[in-house]
């Protein structure tokens, strides 16, 4: 019987995903986040430059891995997101959330809401009636599947990436994947 793997992600990207980039480019990344984390926050500066400088090349992907019992408000967070997606706006709330991250709590949450255009009402129900609750817990689940421990986590093209020394480790990972012109 062979060993385990590790290093792979367990669940497979589908298009019930959070991405940006086109599902045929030849890297995908797949990053377990919280928002409530400030190095998850960190690292978004340069995934944004990951995004500007290979449009057509990478695919960025993001689940949820909340930290509860550090981050209290990062499951709320989290189904905050979510809601917002089912309005089509999962990327403005994302980038609200991490220039936010201070101010995760309801009141908060709802003024984002407001600001980014949501349907308040429904988006406050939907946090009433935990609606995406189970969606979070399903990446959860997930991510220690894929043994995830902490946040952020990014997977290259399924296999995890050592990042604990810094983002360029999962440039340079990137760029080895790329298609060379």
């Amino acid at each position: 019987m062979p060993a385990e793997d590790f290093s792979r992600l367990v669940i497979p990207v589908t298009a019930t995903d959070h991405a940006r980039g086109p599902d045929h480019a030849p890297v995908t990344v797949v990053e377990y986040g919280d928002f409530q984390c400030p190095i998850c926050a960190g690292a978004e500066p340069g995934l944004r430059q990951l995004r500007e400088n290979h449009p057509q090349t990478v695919r960025l992907v993001y689940r949820h891995f909340p930290l509860e019992d550090v981050h209290p408000h990062a499951r709320l967070a989290a189904e905050a997101a979510e809601a917002a997606g089912a309005q089509g706006r999962f990327w403005p709330m994302h980038a609200m959330l991490f220039a936010n991250q201070r101010h995760l709590d309801r009141p908060h949450l709802e003024a984002y809401a407001e600001r980014i255009g949501l349907d308040t009402a429904r988006f406050s129900a939907d946090l009433t009636d935990e609606l995406y609750l189970q969606r979070v817990r399903e990446h959860q689940l997930g991510a220690r599947q894929s043994h995830v421990r902490s946040s952020p986590a990014f997977f290259v093209n399924g296999r995890l990436c050592d990042t604990s020394g810094g983002l360029h480790r999962l440039l340079e990972a990137v760029q080895q994947l790329l298609p060379v012109h």
